[in-house]
This record gives structure tokens, C-alpha cells and sequence, in this order.
């Protein structure tokens, strides 16, 4: 039975529900760790699946000990049924991690990062083009995105410079996983607060820096197409926890704001750890007999639905206690300004914040709220979040609602200033409108 099939409803319905509009398929299932590639009748389910449940594609093609025919074949059948679902395809899944030697000899959980990867940039390019030549010359109007490594700006940049100006190349991806190897974390307290803290958040801003500012300088859009915490599956009593729910909600808006196009969490009820597959802690959801669970990374991605349709406005902090926030602010499709508040303080110092919002003006006077929380705040737990108080279900549905600005949460709402508690392990959407 496939998974992406059009009558998977409660999969299709939690798409919708998270708000989730883009689906990439493949991996290093699909390159060097591939068993068997999809047929046919896989490729037919699949963007059967991706109309009903209204989402873009980027389909991986195999790069190493493929055949460039092959692949030939695989993106002509797509393109001549389901051009409008697909945004664009991969040659290759992390070839900077490729063995160079016949047999790989490196640990099955230790083939990613700077110390075991050994593949030479040169040898990938060479045979990058050979495969894209292939393929263009089947399917002229095909538009390849890569060079889809992991956390290695010196590979996108050589792309770049390679085939950004040519070869269909139409979006520069990168995958990354913050805190490395899930199996590595000392303990599952050090892997939450990592998680949790600035150290996170300055290997986003040294990838970025190494290879955002020469995409943009070339007009290349550019996407995280493979993230999440921590590879080959997760940590444990980490990856599973709440606070990949709050730690998901800040990495989407922070990649927002700094001009991503988008970004795919990597899921699944199985993953890839080396060359096997092993249960999933990070994923978002994962199958049960009468449809889906969501894990608490899975309400992260709907609080981001929630309240990140729009522009990204400037949002200054006054933070003198220097607690563990984040704020971002959304000037919404809908002409509401949309703000989020994420209050990553946990454990037993753990603080709730009052916070001040000075909108530096009397333009929206009304208001909501929505709360993401934990049971009892406890930054540890796998199960009982809510969403604007209820949870998300089994079938994809969700029955949230929305309070209003006032009580008892807000004691001021005048001359553009108000305010609100914000429990600590917790986040907040407010949505204000004009009327």
C-alpha cells in the first residue's frame, strides 16, 4: 500500500490542516542507499496524492551508480503528466557524504560531517553534468535545484559558480541538522537546551552567511529541503519532545526572515541511519491504524500556519532580563498584523514573561490570541499539547479556537501599547486587526 496515495484522507487532510504546500521526495533512499526505485504506478500515486492534497514536489533522481537514462525516463514520464505539481528535481542526495572507496567502511551512523566526508566537489560536478545534459536533452523545460548537501556552504557556492547561470538551475538547496548526530547527545537535558538556545541559532547564520548572499546576488531562490534537530532519526527524549514544537516554530521564522523560500522537515515512520532505516523520533507525525499522531514538531508547523501569511515587518526586542525569547512580526495577507512570541525558558529557573507590546501606533486596536502549550509546561513531554486548546486528531482535523484580547491574559489595550503573560515553554500568535 502506498503512503502518498489520493485516498490517504487523514494524510491529506493533515496537510492541509498544518498547512504544508511543499513535499520532497527522496533522500539517500533514493541515491546511494537505494533498494529499489519507484515505477510507474509509484509515480502516478504519488502526484495523485500531491494534487489532492494541494502541494509542490521536488523529486530526487539518483546521482550515484545511477543511470543518467534512466533518470532520463523517470523525469519525462513526470513532466509530461504532472509539470504543474513539480517545482523542481534533484540529481543526488548529499554527495559531499558519497564513500570514496568501494566498500564504505565508515560507521553506518557516522557518514555526515566535515571529519568523514571525503568526496571531492570536482568528481560530483562532473558527473552532475553528465546526468543534467541527459536529462535536458529528453525534457528541455526541466528545472533541477541542488546541490542539496548537508550544512556545506563551500558546495552550494561551487554550484553556483558551476551551473547557476546555466543547466535549468532554478533553486539552490541545502539541508541542515543543527545539533549533529542524535546518538551522540550526552544526555537528553543537554540535547533540549541545545536545542533551545543560541547555539542553534549561529550555525543557521554561519550557513547562511556562506552561501545566501551569492545565491541572492544571482537571483537564485534557495530552500532548506532537508532539516530537522538531529540526524539519523533524532535523539532520544529530544527530537520527540515539546521542545521541538517551540524549536521548530523559531527555526521557520527565522529562516523566513532571512529569505528562504521554504523548508522541508525531514519525516516518516522510518528514516535513514546509515544505510538502514530505524523508527523516527523527529518526525512531525507517524502512522497508526486509524490515521496519523502528531507529534509535538507537528504543532509547531501549524502555529507557524497560523500566524506566518504575509510579509515579514520588523519586530524589536527590549529584553534587559535576557530571557529565552524570540519574537517575530507578520503584516498578514489579511491586512491583521500577526505576531509570535516563543518562550523557550524551561527548567527549574524557568521564568513567565509579561511582555509590552508597543505597536508604535493606534492602528490595531482589536485583537486574538492562540496559545501553544505543554502539560504543566514541562518542556519534556511527548504527548498532551494543545493548540489553541485542543489537540490536532487522528483523521488531520483540528477544532482550535482563537480568545479574545482582554482577559485575562491582557490588562491594557490603548494607544497602541498592551500587554501579555506568556507562560514560560510556551508560544503565543496574536492576531490584531484595525476593526
Amino acid at each position: 500500500v502506498h503512503y502518498f496515495r489520493p485516498d490517504n484522507l487523514p494524510l491529506i487532510n493533515l496537510f492541509h490542516t498544518l498547512g504544508i504546500k511543499h513535499l520532497r521526495i527522496g533522500g539517500n533512499t533514493s541515491d546511494r542507499d537505494v533498494k529499489k526505485l519507484p515505477g510507474e504506478a509509484d509515480l502516478d500515486s504519488l502526484f495523485a496524492f500531491a494534487k489532492a492534497a494541494n502541494v509542490k514536489v521536488i523529486y530526487c533522481l539518483r546521482l550515484h551508480n545511477g543511470d543518467p537514462q534512466a533518470d532520463a525516463a523517470t523525469t519525462k514520464y513526470i513532466m509530461d503528466r504532472y509539470a504543474p505539481l513539480v517545482d523542481a528535481f534533484s540529481i543526488g542526495q548529499e554527495p559531499s557524504a558519497y564513500p570514496v572507496e568501494k566498500k564504505d567502511n565508515r560507521p553506518a551512523t557516522e557518514r555526515m560531517g566535515a571529519a568523514v566526508e571525503k568526496y571531492q566537489y570536482s568528481a560530483y560536478a562532473a558527473d552532475w553534468k553528465k546526468f543534467a545534459d541527459t536529462i535536458i536533452a529528453a525534457v528541455p523545460d526541466v528545472k533541477f535545484c541542488g546541490p542539496s548537501v548537508h550544512n556545506n556552504a563551500d558546495w552550494a557556492r561551487k554550484f553556483m559558480a558551476d551551473f547557476g547561470h546555466s543547466n535549468h538551475v532554478a533553486l539552490i538547496t541545502e539541508h541542515l541538522y543543527a545539533g549533529g548526530a542524535g546518538g551522540k547527545v550526552p544526555m537528553p537535558e543537554i540535547g533540549r537546551d541545545r536545542m533551545l538556545s543560541d547555539e542553534f541559532t549561529g550555525k543557521y547564520q554561519k550557513l547562511h552567511d556562506g552561501f545566501v548572499p551569492l545565491a541572492v546576488s544571482n537571483g537564485l531562490p534557495y530552500r532548506l529541503e532537508e532539516v530537522n534537530n538531529y540526524f539519523n532519526g533524532g535523539a532520544t527524549n529530544v527530537s520527540n519532545t515539546f521542545a521541538s514544537a517551540l524549536w521548530g516554530l523559531d527555526f521557520m521564522y527565522w529562516w523566513a526572515a532571512h529569505g528562504a523560500a521554504g523548508l522541508n522537515f525531514h519525516t516518516g515512520d522510518k528514516v535513514a541511519a546509515g544505510n538502514t532505516l530505524q523508527p523516527s523520533k523527529y518526525t512531525a507525525f507517524f502512522s497508526t491504524t486509524n490515521g496519523y499522531l502528531i507529534r509535538p514538531l507537528g504543532y509547531g508547523i501549524k502555529a507557524f500556519d497560523l500566524g506566518s501569511h504575509g510579509k515579514i515587518i520588523p519586530a524589536t526586542i527590549s529584553n534587559p532580563d535576557n530571557l529565552n525569547l524570540s519574537a517575530y512580526a507578520i503584516l498578514g495577507d489579511d491586512k491583521n498584523l500577526y505576531l509570535t512570541i516563543i518562550n523557550k525558558e524551561h527548567g527549574a529557573t524557568a521564568r513567565d514573561v509579561k511582555i509590552s507590546i508597543n505597536q508604535n501606533s493606534a492602528g490595531f486596536m482589536r485583537g486574538q490570541i492562540i496559545f501553544l502549550t505543554a502539560p504543566n509546561n514541562d518542556v519534556t513531554t511527548t504527548s498532551g499539547e494543545t493548540l489553541g486548546d485542543a489537540p490536532i486528531q487522528n483523521d488531520g482535523s483540528w477544532s482550535g479556537t482563537w480568545k479574545p484580547l482582554g482577559e485575562p491574559m491582557v490588562h491594557n489595550l490603548a494607544d497602541g501599547v498592551f500587554f501579555v503573560n506568556i507562560p514560560a515553554v510556551s508560544a503565543a500568535i496574536l492576531k490584531l486587526s484595525a476593526n
